[in-house]
């Protein structure tokens, strides 16, 4: 796909005053191509222009970039989706790259929308450093665990979608067949499903269907739990091998340990505090006080699988270890909620989490105050 100049460089802005200065990059990506500006250190607009998103046009980037002088720094929209193949390109030559977040709305309804503004957006974000990261590392061992992840997680869904679509049928089901199985605990509602023998040739009465749709489901379950069987297989390995103090910690397992990981990604050292990594996992507290009520309430952001694997080591905790229980009572005479002591206890996990992700060699002691 040839490359399409949107602007010119102006006459007032030679390259020689570019390679004096410095130039900064912006991308916003998007499946088949790549929209760049280029802009001057003092944030005017020099040229954008779009390339193909494939390894050439990575290369024609990056060559049409450095041709207006010294590449200070590039902004890049959605390094974990459509722009991870650039991001990966532009470390691998040496680039400096910050991950820029999507335009503000309220700017882009006043400025209009297209693509080679939102690159310019992303330029002058790099340039100012604004709404910006560290994009993740994707080239070692936690993108591995990643993809496994990813099917493993689909594998859960499809398997209780395949439950609750049984207990469904069976609701409608002939008058027999509903009394024979609703009362039925799952696993053996599972096996007494898999062990039907319906009449294929007559999968015109519904009553023979629903039993040859109740055998599928129940064999699909089946099938999908020997895959997270094996994918469990390739998984608890893989994390012990990344970080084995993390599965040492009170209430994380091999599935908790993998978010974490991949949440905080390969390069965990571009969380520069305790306070970024629990305001990445949405457990940073936020401010809620109004007058003469002073308080927080929880944080809706940030990332919601990494703040449901923090939920589940609390729970975990809060039923199994003295020194979570003996928080929670002290907490409780104090006048905290269940909820707020629920928040409370998960931004100080976070807490733990984050210096073990950042010295996986080094033993953590707890990081609860005194009860």
């Amino acid at each position: 796909m040839s490359t399409i100049a949107r602007t010119p460089v102006p006459a007032q802005l030679p390259v020689q005053h570019e390679a004096r200065f410095g130039v900064v990059g912006g991308v916003d990506t998007h499946q088949d191509t790549h929209t760049v500006a280029a802009l001057d250190a003092a944030g005017r607009v020099i040229a954008d222009q779009q390339f193909p998103a494939t390894a050439a046009g990575y290369r024609r980037l990056l060559a049409w970039l450095r041709g207006f002088g010294m590449l200070r720094v590039v902004g890049v929209e959605g390094t974990g989706a459509y722009g991870a193949g650039l991001a990966r390109y532009l470390t691998g030559a040496g680039v400096s790259m910050v991950e820029v977040d999507r335009p503000d709305r309220k700017a882009r309804r006043f400025a209009g929308k297209s693509d080679p503004l939102d690159a310019q957006a992303a330029a002058r974000a790099a340039l100012a450093g604004t709404r910006t990261g560290t994009p993740k590392d994707r080239a070692g061992q936690v993108e591995a665990l990643r993809n496994l992840r990813v099917a493993r997680r689909s594998a859960v869904d499809q398997r209780a979608d395949c439950l609750r679509r049984i207990k469904t049928l069976l609701i409608t089901a002939a008058d027999d067949v509903r009394e024979r199985l609703r009362a039925l605990p799952d696993a053996r509602l599972l096996d007494t499903c898999r062990a039907l023998r319906p009449d294929t040739a007559q999968a015109g009465e519904p009553a023979h269907a629903a039993r040859i749709a109740l055998r599928s489901l129940a064999r699909r379950h089946g099938a999908l739990t020997t895959e997270i069987t094996e994918l469990d297989a390739l998984i608890e390995p893989l994390v012990q091998r990344i970080n084995p103090r993390l599965l040492e910690l009170n209430g994380v397992g091999p599935d908790v340990a993998g978010q974490l990981l991949v949440t905080a990604g390969q390069n965990a050292e571009r969380l520069h505090s305790e306070a970024a990594f629990a305001m990445l996992c949405g457990v940073a507290p936020i401010p809620a006080s109004s007058g003469k009520t002073h308080r927080h309430r929880l944080n809706r952001g940030g990332d919601r699988q990494a703040n449901a694997a923090l939920y589940r080591i609390t729970l975990c905790r809060m039923r199994w270890d003295p020194r979570t229980r003996d928080y929670v009572e002290r907490r409780t005479r104090e006048g905290l909620s269940k909820k707020d002591i629920i928040r409370c206890l998960k931004r100080l996990i976070a807490r733990e989490i984050y210096h073990v992700l950042r010295t996986p060699t080094q033993t953590t002691g707890s990081t609860y105050p005194a009860p």
